[in-house]
Protein backbone atom coordinates (compact mmCIF):
# COMPACT_ATOMS: atom_id res chain seq x y z
CA UNK A 1 0.00 0.00 0.00
CA UNK A 2 1.34 3.42 -1.01
CA UNK A 3 2.15 5.67 1.92
CA UNK A 4 0.36 9.05 1.97
CA UNK A 5 2.33 12.05 0.70
CA UNK A 6 3.85 14.48 3.15
CA UNK A 7 1.32 17.20 4.08
CA UNK A 8 3.95 19.93 3.56
CA UNK A 9 3.79 19.37 -0.20
CA UNK A 10 0.22 18.07 -0.62
CA UNK A 11 -2.86 20.04 0.44
CA UNK A 12 -5.39 17.30 -0.25
CA UNK A 13 -5.85 18.28 -3.88
CA UNK A 14 -2.52 19.42 -5.28
CA UNK A 15 1.18 18.87 -4.79
CA UNK A 16 3.56 21.77 -4.18
CA UNK A 17 7.24 22.52 -4.66
CA UNK A 18 9.63 23.17 -1.82
CA UNK A 19 10.05 26.66 -3.29
CA UNK A 20 7.32 28.70 -4.93
CA UNK A 21 7.23 28.05 -8.68
CA UNK A 22 3.77 29.17 -9.72
CA UNK A 23 3.58 31.61 -12.62
CA UNK A 24 0.58 33.84 -13.14
CA UNK A 25 -1.70 34.10 -16.14
CA UNK A 26 -0.44 37.66 -16.53
CA UNK A 27 3.14 36.42 -16.79
CA UNK A 28 2.11 33.79 -19.33
CA UNK A 29 0.34 36.36 -21.50
CA UNK A 30 3.33 38.70 -21.23
CA UNK A 31 5.63 35.93 -22.44
CA UNK A 32 3.33 35.00 -25.34
CA UNK A 33 3.04 38.65 -26.35
CA UNK A 34 6.77 39.40 -26.13
CA UNK A 35 8.16 36.12 -27.47
CA UNK A 36 11.42 36.27 -29.40
CA UNK A 37 12.13 32.63 -30.21
CA UNK A 38 15.49 31.60 -31.56
CA UNK A 39 15.85 29.77 -34.91
CA UNK A 40 14.84 26.15 -35.42
CA UNK A 41 15.23 24.08 -38.58
CA UNK A 42 13.44 20.79 -39.08
CA UNK A 43 15.48 17.85 -40.41
CA UNK A 44 13.84 14.46 -40.05
CA UNK A 45 16.25 12.69 -42.41
CA UNK A 46 19.21 12.53 -40.05
CA UNK A 47 20.55 8.96 -39.77
CA UNK A 48 20.07 7.15 -36.45
CA UNK A 49 22.89 6.11 -34.18
CA UNK A 50 24.09 2.50 -34.02
CA UNK A 51 22.07 -0.04 -32.04
CA UNK A 52 23.10 -0.13 -28.37
CA UNK A 53 24.42 -3.40 -26.93
CA UNK A 54 21.87 -5.88 -25.64
CA UNK A 55 23.21 -5.66 -22.06
CA UNK A 56 26.10 -4.16 -20.12
CA UNK A 57 27.36 -6.40 -17.34
CA UNK A 58 28.93 -5.73 -13.96
CA UNK A 59 29.88 -2.23 -12.83
CA UNK A 60 30.44 -0.99 -16.37
CA UNK A 61 28.12 1.89 -17.29
CA UNK A 62 26.92 2.89 -20.74
CA UNK A 63 24.66 5.85 -21.47
CA UNK A 64 22.96 6.46 -24.84
CA UNK A 65 21.32 9.82 -25.48
CA UNK A 66 18.29 9.24 -27.72
CA UNK A 67 17.25 12.90 -27.54
CA UNK A 68 15.10 15.26 -25.48
CA UNK A 69 14.89 13.62 -22.01
CA UNK A 70 15.07 10.07 -23.37
CA UNK A 71 18.24 8.32 -22.22
CA UNK A 72 19.13 4.62 -22.15
CA UNK A 73 21.12 3.67 -19.04
CA UNK A 74 22.80 0.25 -19.12
CA UNK A 75 24.65 -1.23 -16.16
CA UNK A 76 24.65 -4.40 -14.08
CA UNK A 77 22.61 -6.23 -16.71
CA UNK A 78 19.69 -3.78 -16.40
CA UNK A 79 18.35 -1.58 -19.21
CA UNK A 80 16.69 1.57 -17.86
CA UNK A 81 14.97 4.15 -20.08
CA UNK A 82 14.07 7.68 -18.98
CA UNK A 83 11.00 9.63 -20.18
CA UNK A 84 10.75 7.79 -23.52
CA UNK A 85 9.18 9.57 -26.50
CA UNK A 86 9.36 8.36 -30.11
CA UNK A 87 6.19 10.18 -31.25
CA UNK A 88 6.25 12.95 -33.84
CA UNK A 89 4.44 15.38 -31.53
CA UNK A 90 4.48 15.95 -27.78
CA UNK A 91 0.72 16.20 -27.70
CA UNK A 92 -2.48 14.19 -27.24
CA UNK A 93 -3.38 15.12 -30.83
CA UNK A 94 -1.54 13.96 -33.98
CA UNK A 95 -2.04 17.31 -35.76
CA UNK A 96 -1.45 19.86 -32.99
CA UNK A 97 1.21 20.59 -30.36
CA UNK A 98 5.02 20.70 -30.31
CA UNK A 99 6.44 18.68 -33.18
CA UNK A 100 9.80 17.04 -33.58
CA UNK A 101 12.62 18.92 -35.26
CA UNK A 102 14.95 15.91 -35.08
CA UNK A 103 14.16 12.19 -35.31
CA UNK A 104 14.90 9.95 -32.32
CA UNK A 105 18.62 9.23 -32.23
CA UNK A 106 17.97 5.49 -31.93
CA UNK A 107 15.36 3.63 -33.95
CA UNK A 108 12.70 2.08 -31.75
CA UNK A 109 13.34 -1.34 -33.29
CA UNK A 110 17.03 -1.04 -32.35
CA UNK A 111 16.30 -0.57 -28.66
CA UNK A 112 17.36 -3.52 -26.52
CA UNK A 113 14.83 -5.06 -24.15
CA UNK A 114 13.83 -2.47 -21.55
CA UNK A 115 13.50 -3.55 -17.92
CA UNK A 116 12.58 -0.27 -16.22
CA UNK A 117 11.10 3.04 -17.36
CA UNK A 118 11.55 6.15 -15.21
CA UNK A 119 8.87 8.81 -15.68
CA UNK A 120 9.72 12.16 -14.12
CA UNK A 121 6.28 13.72 -14.71
CA UNK A 122 3.22 13.63 -16.93
CA UNK A 123 3.80 16.41 -19.48
CA UNK A 124 3.38 15.13 -23.00
CA UNK A 125 7.06 15.47 -23.91
CA UNK A 126 7.93 13.17 -20.98
CA UNK A 127 4.94 10.80 -20.66
CA UNK A 128 4.24 9.76 -24.25
CA UNK A 129 1.47 7.16 -24.28
CA UNK A 130 2.04 5.68 -27.77
CA UNK A 131 5.69 5.00 -26.91
CA UNK A 132 4.81 3.59 -23.49
CA UNK A 133 2.18 1.29 -24.99
CA UNK A 134 4.64 -0.01 -27.60
CA UNK A 135 7.24 -0.68 -24.92
CA UNK A 136 4.61 -2.40 -22.76
CA UNK A 137 3.54 -4.64 -25.65
CA UNK A 138 7.12 -5.53 -26.52
CA UNK A 139 8.91 -5.76 -23.15
CA UNK A 140 6.35 -5.24 -20.33
CA UNK A 141 8.86 -3.10 -18.38
CA UNK A 142 8.28 -1.84 -14.87
CA UNK A 143 7.22 1.83 -14.92
CA UNK A 144 8.28 3.96 -11.95
CA UNK A 145 6.62 7.36 -11.55
CA UNK A 146 5.44 9.89 -8.98
CA UNK A 147 2.41 9.56 -6.72
CA UNK A 148 -0.98 9.32 -8.48
CA UNK A 149 0.55 8.88 -11.93
CA UNK A 150 -0.95 5.38 -12.13
CA UNK A 151 -4.34 7.08 -12.51
CA UNK A 152 -3.27 8.28 -15.96
CA UNK A 153 -1.19 5.24 -16.90
CA UNK A 154 -3.91 2.78 -15.89
CA UNK A 155 -6.41 4.38 -18.26
CA UNK A 156 -4.09 3.34 -21.08
CA UNK A 157 -3.67 -0.24 -19.92
CA UNK A 158 -0.32 0.37 -18.22
CA UNK A 159 -0.71 -1.29 -14.84
CA UNK A 160 2.80 -2.52 -14.01
CA UNK A 161 3.54 0.71 -12.16
CA UNK A 162 5.34 1.60 -8.94
CA UNK A 163 4.62 5.05 -7.52
CA UNK A 164 7.24 6.86 -5.45
CA UNK A 165 7.05 9.88 -3.19
CA UNK A 166 10.06 12.13 -2.71
CA UNK A 167 12.67 10.23 -0.65
CA UNK A 168 10.80 6.94 -1.02
CA UNK A 169 12.73 3.94 -2.36
CA UNK A 170 12.12 0.76 -4.32
CA UNK A 171 14.40 -2.26 -4.84
CA UNK A 172 14.91 -2.87 -8.57
CA UNK A 173 17.17 -5.90 -8.27
CA UNK A 174 19.90 -7.24 -6.04
CA UNK A 175 22.18 -4.32 -5.12
CA UNK A 176 20.03 -1.92 -7.18
CA UNK A 177 17.82 0.55 -5.33
CA UNK A 178 15.78 3.36 -6.84
CA UNK A 179 14.90 6.54 -4.93
CA UNK A 180 12.39 9.24 -5.81
CA UNK A 181 13.89 12.67 -5.14
CA UNK A 182 12.53 16.22 -5.24
CA UNK A 183 12.41 18.37 -8.35
CA UNK A 184 11.08 21.90 -8.86
CA UNK A 185 8.46 21.63 -11.58
CA UNK A 186 4.76 20.80 -11.95
CA UNK A 187 2.38 18.32 -13.54
CA UNK A 188 -0.76 18.42 -15.65
CA UNK A 189 -2.02 17.05 -18.95
CA UNK A 190 -4.89 19.51 -19.25
CA UNK A 191 -6.21 22.78 -17.83
CA UNK A 192 -7.95 21.24 -14.82
CA UNK A 193 -5.43 18.79 -13.40
CA UNK A 194 -2.46 21.05 -12.66
CA UNK A 195 -0.45 19.69 -9.74
CA UNK A 196 -2.77 16.73 -9.10
CA UNK A 197 0.08 14.24 -9.57
CA UNK A 198 3.64 14.30 -8.26
CA UNK A 199 6.74 15.23 -10.28
CA UNK A 200 10.17 13.98 -9.24
CA UNK A 201 13.73 13.07 -10.15
CA UNK A 202 15.42 9.73 -9.54
CA UNK A 203 18.55 8.41 -7.87
CA UNK A 204 19.67 4.90 -8.83
CA UNK A 205 22.00 3.19 -6.39
CA UNK A 206 24.11 0.65 -8.28
CA UNK A 207 27.18 -1.43 -7.34
CA UNK A 208 29.21 0.85 -9.61
CA UNK A 209 28.02 4.14 -8.11
CA UNK A 210 25.04 6.48 -7.97
CA UNK A 211 23.18 7.73 -11.07
CA UNK A 212 21.03 10.87 -10.88
CA UNK A 213 18.25 11.69 -13.38
CA UNK A 214 16.96 15.18 -12.59
CA UNK A 215 13.87 15.12 -14.82
CA UNK A 216 12.57 18.65 -15.42
CA UNK A 217 13.49 21.10 -12.68
CA UNK A 218 14.21 24.66 -11.77
CA UNK A 219 17.04 25.65 -9.45
CA UNK A 220 16.46 24.98 -5.77
CA UNK A 221 17.72 23.62 -2.48
CA UNK A 222 16.81 20.07 -3.46
CA UNK A 223 20.14 19.60 -5.25
CA UNK A 224 22.04 20.11 -2.00
CA UNK A 225 19.60 17.82 -0.19
CA UNK A 226 20.14 15.04 -2.74
CA UNK A 227 23.90 15.42 -2.54
CA UNK A 228 23.79 15.37 1.26
CA UNK A 229 21.81 12.10 1.27
CA UNK A 230 23.45 10.19 -1.57
CA UNK A 231 26.85 11.74 -2.18
CA UNK A 232 28.45 12.48 -5.55
CA UNK A 233 26.85 10.93 -8.66
CA UNK A 234 28.90 8.79 -10.97
CA UNK A 235 26.54 10.08 -13.68
CA UNK A 236 24.16 13.06 -13.56
CA UNK A 237 21.58 13.59 -16.34
CA UNK A 238 20.79 17.31 -16.18
CA UNK A 239 18.35 19.31 -18.33
CA UNK A 240 19.83 22.30 -20.17
CA UNK A 241 17.09 23.45 -22.58
CA UNK A 242 13.80 25.41 -22.52
CA UNK A 243 15.25 28.08 -20.21
CA UNK A 244 14.55 31.32 -22.14
CA UNK A 245 13.28 33.83 -21.25
CA UNK A 246 14.76 33.25 -17.81
CA UNK A 247 12.34 35.62 -16.04
CA UNK A 248 9.53 33.21 -17.00
CA UNK A 249 11.22 29.80 -17.24
CA UNK A 250 13.59 29.91 -14.24
CA UNK A 251 11.06 28.57 -11.69
CA UNK A 252 10.72 25.29 -13.63
CA UNK A 253 13.79 24.87 -15.90
CA UNK A 254 17.47 25.34 -15.07
CA UNK A 255 19.70 27.14 -17.56
CA UNK A 256 22.91 25.66 -18.97
CA UNK A 257 24.92 27.84 -16.57
CA UNK A 258 22.83 26.61 -13.65
CA UNK A 259 23.33 23.02 -14.83
CA UNK A 260 27.10 23.55 -14.60
CA UNK A 261 26.60 24.93 -11.08
CA UNK A 262 24.56 21.83 -10.16
CA UNK A 263 27.30 19.59 -11.59
CA UNK A 264 29.84 21.31 -9.37
CA UNK A 265 27.60 21.46 -6.29
CA UNK A 266 26.90 17.72 -6.51
CA UNK A 267 30.55 16.92 -7.38
CA UNK A 268 29.34 14.70 -10.23
CA UNK A 269 32.01 12.54 -11.85
CA UNK A 270 30.33 12.97 -15.25
CA UNK A 271 27.26 14.96 -16.28
CA UNK A 272 25.34 14.71 -19.55
CA UNK A 273 23.08 17.49 -20.85
CA UNK A 274 19.54 16.52 -21.87
CA UNK A 275 16.18 18.17 -22.74
CA UNK A 276 17.17 20.35 -25.70
CA UNK A 277 17.18 20.52 -29.49
CA UNK A 278 14.20 18.26 -30.22
CA UNK A 279 10.95 20.07 -29.38
CA UNK A 280 10.59 23.87 -29.45
CA UNK A 281 9.18 24.52 -25.97
CA UNK A 282 10.58 27.96 -25.05
CA UNK A 283 12.46 30.82 -26.71
CA UNK A 284 15.95 29.32 -26.86
CA UNK A 285 16.98 28.31 -30.36
CA UNK A 286 17.72 24.80 -31.47
CA UNK A 287 21.47 25.02 -30.82
CA UNK A 288 21.50 27.59 -28.01
CA UNK A 289 21.64 25.14 -25.09
CA UNK A 290 24.82 23.24 -26.13
CA UNK A 291 26.54 26.53 -26.99
CA UNK A 292 25.60 28.11 -23.67
CA UNK A 293 26.69 24.96 -21.84
CA UNK A 294 30.11 25.05 -23.52
CA UNK A 295 30.56 28.69 -22.51
CA UNK A 296 29.53 27.99 -18.92
CA UNK A 297 31.78 24.94 -18.78
CA UNK A 298 34.76 26.93 -20.02
CA UNK A 299 34.08 29.76 -17.55
CA UNK A 300 33.97 27.17 -14.74
CA UNK A 301 37.23 25.59 -15.91
CA UNK A 302 35.63 22.19 -16.57
CA UNK A 303 36.98 19.72 -19.09
CA UNK A 304 34.53 18.75 -21.88
CA UNK A 305 34.60 15.16 -20.56
CA UNK A 306 33.24 16.33 -17.20
CA UNK A 307 29.98 17.70 -18.62
CA UNK A 308 29.29 16.08 -21.96
CA UNK A 309 27.04 17.08 -24.83
CA UNK A 310 26.31 13.84 -26.66
CA UNK A 311 25.08 13.69 -30.23
CA UNK A 312 21.58 12.33 -30.69
CA UNK A 313 21.95 8.56 -30.75
CA UNK A 314 25.47 8.64 -29.32
CA UNK A 315 26.39 6.02 -26.74
CA UNK A 316 29.30 6.32 -24.33
CA UNK A 317 30.95 3.96 -21.88
CA UNK A 318 31.66 5.88 -18.70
Amino acid sequence: MQKPPAPARFDGRRFHNQQRSARSLRQLLRWLWQRQPGPWQRNMKLPPGPPPPARVAGEALRVTFVNHATVLIQTGGLNILTDPIWSQRASPLPFFGPRRYRPPGIRFEDLPGIDVILLSHDHYDHMDMPTLRHLHQRDAPLIVAGLRQSEVLGRHGLTRVVELDWWQQHALAKDFRLHGVPARHWTGRGLRDQGRRLWLGFVIDTPGGMIYFAGDTGMGGHFEQIHARFGAPRLALLPIGAWLPEWFMAPVHISPAQAVAVHQLMAAETSVGIHYGTFRLADDGQHDAPRALRRAREEAGLRPEAFRVLAFGEGRNL
